[in-house]
């Protein structure tokens, strides 16, 4: 498919059938053990039935702050990217959707990057669960493929130093982030002086930072951040006012920033399940793609 075609790289609809794990926390390794089922389909070569999202509902948001117990590591050196990935450790992730929800995007990075190693990072447990069934699923029953991706429970706002070394990384993705309306709470936020400043540290200069979300106020707040800090430097800024803004325009619009970077076809396609709902309620969407500058002399 051409870059600037929407259509040829708009996410599948998956239908999903799998029960839910038993829900304890295994240092961001998936807690599901295969049922008799599951083994015996594998094993005929039946296709594994995917997970069913309605069995790991959650809240929306989790507070980052809170007294959650993780496992991690000390220093990126001591992390095992095979457990993950398989065998092979020796290649660890350079991409990272922060947040990563069900997984939307990163089973399309899984085809569109299949070059590059993804990870995505979740706070809440049975988010978490059911996108390493999903990963696991499809990777039964497509041999050989999405072997590229993975996702673990941490709080990326702590522990992103833990799995990352410097300029390790090429592309960092933070979705619709919750926007944490009341003032005393804007610390929270996943954009911010000081947390640019460590995405900047662990990544490689040319990397890219992609940020998208239906909350003008947020939009704002990430943009004026991203903006000023001076290790980053504007690349995209694209206000997809859909029910508002002619088809041909938006395509022209998306095409464009596409040649340059497929990863915002990606995004402008409604990849996520955030951007899915935002689109059937009419809400508009802000995306924002930011270069790593090299370090100053």
């Amino acid at each position: 498919a051409e870059k600037g075609d929407l259509t040829a790289i708009s996410p599948q609809v998956l239908a999903s059938e799998e029960p839910a794990g038993d829900g304890r926390d295994n240092g961001g390794q998936s807690s599901e053990e295969p049922t008799s089922d599951s083994n015996a389909n594998e094993v005929a070569g039946v296709p594994v039935r995917l997970p069913q999202k309605r069995m790991y509902r959650q809240r929306a948001h989790c507070n980052p702050w809170s007294d959650h117990t993780f496992d991690y590591p000390v220093k990126p050196e001591a992390f095992n990217w095979g457990t993950l990935y398989g065998c092979d450790s020796d290649h660890p992730a350079t991409i990272v959707d922060v947040g990563c929800g069900y997984g939307g995007l990163l089973f399309q990075l899984a085809t569109t990057f299949p070059e590059s190693r993804s990870l995505g990072m979740e706070i809440r447990l049975k988010v978490v669960d059911y996108v390493q069934s999903k990963i696991k699923a499809l990777r039964q029953n497509n041999p050989g493929s999405y072997q590229n991706i993975a996702c673990i429970r941490t709080n990326a706002m702590k522990y992103l130093p833990n799995y990352f070394r410097k300029g390790q990384l090429e592309k960092m993705f933070f979705l619709y982030p919750d926007p944490h309306f009341k003032r005393h709470k804007h610390k929270w936020r996943i954009i911010s002086c000081a947390l640019l400043t460590m995405y900047a540290y662990l990544m490689q200069p040319g990397g890219r930072l992609y940020t998208v979300t239906d909350v003008p106020d947020l939009a704002n707040w990430m943009l004026n951040k991203l903006r000023v800090h001076p290790l980053f430097r504007e690349c995209h800024h694209l206000v997809l006012s859909s029910p508002r803004q002619s088809k041909a325009s938006w395509d022209s619009v998306v095409s464009a920033a596409a040649e340059a970077d497929p990863a915002v076809a990606l995004l402008c396609s409604g990849c996520s399940e955030e951007a899915q709902k935002a689109t059937r309620e009419g809400r508009g969407a802000t995306v924002s793609v930011f270069e790593r500058l090299p370090n100053p002399d």
